[in-house]
């Protein structure tokens, strides 16, 4: 079903496509039990994977440290710049922005929403990138293992291809498909995510406000600028996998840019503030005095003169690590037609998002404000009154 939009009047596949597709179609043999040495190997890859999987700060440093090692996976490179935005949105909910517009259950709950589609991803993908690393290193395939790790067939058979072919778009967007089926029905159909989170009214807001930019930040003679996307209809998992690879096509098509979101990277590590890109208007130190009264402090991206920086706590201090059940069992690939969202677009991306992203900023302020004043007067549907002020 999820392919039938994409399907409709597809473009034929080009060889190498057609080659994975046939693989795809393969029927799978079961496979047996593994050999010792095979099975350490497994083993060793899950306990590394536990060991990073503790929270956002562990995964996001996990995946730029892999990338730096083996920079010919350039998934590695893109999860690790989203991972550092999903612990900016984690952080936000504790913020003096989006803060200030949720109750402490709802923070919690889109907490729990955030934290575990990041844990999910990292346990599916890390060993995929961790058997990569193995292979080099034996000289050989072991992309064999990957069913032993709970990983699904499909990636299988990209990993194959990718290793006789080293084609970086490929397994790039192989991982981005993969990744984004995985989280569906663990975590979009989840009946306990829908309920708490997509139908309230802040997951509206959301949408309402821009709040869901994907910033890729990087600061050329000083200054910070930032590069991205707007993602909207987040529950839909075409529109996921589109995101996915117009977010590669951002990062990775200025070599110029790429290598300076790269420097930027390594020199600022990922603390979840949004003060390690702007400094000049978050802290990760709260500077509003209790009791002040709520003015409107940003405008064109700077604040207003003598206001107090924007509160942008760091993940150590916003929330404990997680206790995570596992992962639910499953292979979402059913359909070797999965393989015609590896093709190539050429479409045009507006990347230039500082100006949206400003205005959300100025948004955001006024909407605490408002908040603030309506709370005060105990007015009945406050927040309805919120959403219709914005969205003028």
């Amino acid at each position: 079903m999820f392919l039938k939009l994409f399907l409709k009047n597809r473009p034929t596949l080009p060889g190498h496509l057609l080659k994975l597709k046939k693989d795809l179609k393969k029927k799978k043999k079961l496979h047996a039990p593994l050999p010792p040495p095979e099975a350490r190997i497994v083993q060793d890859i899950e306990n590394r994977t536990s060991g990073l999987n503790l929270n956002n700060i562990t995964r996001t440093k996990a995946y730029l440290d892999f990338h730096v090692k083996f920079p010919e996976i350039h998934w590695a490179f893109l999860a690790h710049m989203v991972s550092r935005n999903g612990g900016w949105n984690m952080t936000d909910l504790k913020g003096g922005l989006v803060g200030r517009l949720l109750t402490k259950n709802e923070a919690e709950a889109f907490f729990t929403f955030l934290e575990r589609c990041n844990w999910l991803i990292f346990q599916d993908a890390f060993p995929q990138l961790l058997l990569y690393e193995g292979s080099r290193k034996h000289g050989r395939k072991l992309f064999h293992l990957l069913p032993h790790l709970g990983v699904s067939a499909f990636m299988e058979a990209v990993w194959n291809y990718f290793w006789e072919e080293r084609d970086s778009y490929t397994i790039t967007m192989g991982l981005v498909v993969n990744e984004q089926n995985y989280l569906e029905s663990r975590v979009l159909d989840n009946p306990a995510f829908k309920e708490n989170v997509f139908t309230s009214l802040e997951f509206l807001l959301q949408d309402v406000l821009s709040m869901n930019h994907i910033l890729f930040p990087y600061s050329p003679g000083g200054r910070t600028e930032l590069a991205g996307l707007t993602v909207h209809q987040f529950e839909d998992l075409e529109e996921r996998i589109l995101i996915g690879g117009k977010l590669y096509k951002i990062l990775f098509k200025d070599e110029e840019r790429l290598k300076r979101v790269k420097e930027w990277a390594l020199a600022n590590p990922h603390t979840g503030s949004r003060k390690d890109y702007w400094p000049n208007l978050f802290n990760d130190v709260e500077e509003f005095m209790p009791g002040s009264e709520l003015k409107p402090r940003i405008l064109a991206c700077q604040l207003v003169p003598r206001a107090p920086r924007i509160f942008s706590p760091r993940l150590q201090y916003a929330w404990p690590n997680q206790k995570h059940p596992p992962a639910e069992p499953g292979d979402w690939f059913t359909d070797s037609d999965a393989v015609h969202h590896l093709l190539k677009t050429e479409e045009h991306i507006d990347d230039d998002i500082k100006t949206y992203y400003c205005k959300t900023l100025q948004q955001l302020d006024l909407a605490a404000i408002a908040k603030k004043a309506i709370l005060s007067r105990s007015q009945p549907g406050g927040e309805h009154i919120i959403t219709q002020h914005l969205e003028k």
